[in-house]
């Protein structure tokens, strides 16, 4: 018999459809996939080894370059961490803006995944109306933390200040209109006849093997496994809010695009009842390890004004022990395993994040496949190379 030989290419790490500086190391029979080798580390920062010469509060700003297309997510995930290590209850006001600025980050990051998925299929169009809403929602978060794609703006026990008197009326404008948007997407896409050939069917991947891999987010979702980290352990008062968990039943690129498109309908669903039931109040815990004393301790409490600009040029002292804290963010679950040792700075952090897991099963979404569909099952995974060479 003739030996059977198979052709080894590289994708990446400079193609624009790895999304990041990604390689995939390719063996080919002909046009089909026989084995694939996501290859790493070409971003890499060692944002871990960081935090540990930097006290609780200087590592927030490294937090949003990780999944820099989702901010606010990641300074929320630690900001709750390192709640949970000192045991901060964070006022309800605060609570709720949170829960607002997050999801709307989530549908940002939606938005400019929809956009550059579609865009790699051949579907060029979508990327200008995903753009057009996505300025809407980052004009929105500039317009509250005066940043756009990083805000560092949550902070250890609430937030870097109150939201602006317009907040609530820019926000419910956006969403009262955005349902609309989804539909218009839906209209080019859901049962376009190109995209459902090049979707449905692709990058499958079974509910099992999706929970062996630890899959996490909408790819998870994707799969059948109804599991969200809000629901399931709900953080930050989302136990006050009422939304669906949508779910997939294939397992393939079209359950992921109708998944993520059902969650940006749910994250308006959130965001309309938080805003509706939004309390009044402070926006950061009376606790003086982390924030500035109120205006009447100010005058009152000279020991407490004290400590806090103690604070301010040496960071807080945390307790011993170790936490870990998990939220979801838009790629999935993002989790914090911090490690103090009394000091001012964190001993050990090691961050656990979406993409790295997601992008693991890559492999065996797209074995057997064509060439051509290696460039929609990554787009589908949805992963930032920020996180992953963290």
């Amino acid at each position: 018999m003739a030996e059977t030989k198979y052709m080894t290419v590289n994708m990446g790490p400079q193609h624009p459809a790895t999304h990041g500086v990604l390689r995939l190391l390719l063996e080919l029979d002909g046009e089909y996939i026989v084995k694939t080798t996501p290859i790493i580390g070409h971003l890499h920062r060692g944002v871990e080894k960081l935090a540990e010469e930097r006290t609780y509060h200087q590592f927030i700003p490294f937090t949003d370059r990780l999944d820099y297309t989702a901010g606010m997510n990641n300074n929320l995930s630690y900001v709750m961490a390192v709640e949970k290590l000192l045991g901060i209850e964070v006022p309800k006001r605060a609570q709720y803006i949170r829960v607002v600025l997050a999801e709307l980050q989530r549908i940002a990051a939606h938005l400019i995944w929809l956009g550059t998925h579609a865009l790699d299929i051949g579907a060029m169009t979508v990327l200008f109306y995903t753009f057009r809403e996505r300025e809407t929602v980052i004009n929105i978060l500039e317009h509250v933390s005066g940043a756009r794609l990083t805000p560092s703006f949550m902070r250890i026990g609430g937030l870097a200040a109150d939201v602006p008197e317009n907040f609530e009326t820019l926000v419910m404008d956006f969403v009262e209109k955005f349902p609309e948007c989804i539909d218009g997407y839906e209209t080019l896409l859901t049962k376009n006849p190109i995209w459902l050939q090049r979707t449905k069917g692709i990058g499958i991947l079974s509910k099992e093997d999706a929970l062996n891999y630890g899959v996490t987010g909408p790819v998870l979702r994707g799969s059948g496994v109804k599991w969200d980290i809000r629901k399931k352990f709900p953080y930050s008062s989302y136990e006050d809010f009422d939304f669906e968990i949508p779910v997939g039943s294939t397992g393939d690129v079209y359950d992921r695009y109708l998944v993520r498109l059902e969650e940006m309908r749910q994250s308006t669903r959130i965001i309309k009842q938080a805003i509706t039931n939004m309390p009044s109040g402070e926006v950061l815990a009376d606790d003086p390890r982390v924030c500035l004393p109120s205006k009447d301790k100010v005058y009152n409490d000279i020991d407490a004004l004290i400590r806090h600009f103690k604070i301010e040029s040496a960071g807080f002292e945390a307790p011993e022990g170790e936490v870990f804290f998990s939220a979801e963010n838009p790629k999935g679950e993002l989790g914090f395993y911090v490690v103090s040792d009394g000091s001012n700075m964190p001993f050990r952090i090691k961050i656990r994040n979406p993409s790295y897991f997601n992008l693991a099963a890559l492999p065996k979404m797209i074995e057997g496949s064509l060439i051509a569909d290696v460039v929609t099952v990554i787009g589908s995974i949805d992963i930032v190379l920020g996180e992953i060479d963290k």
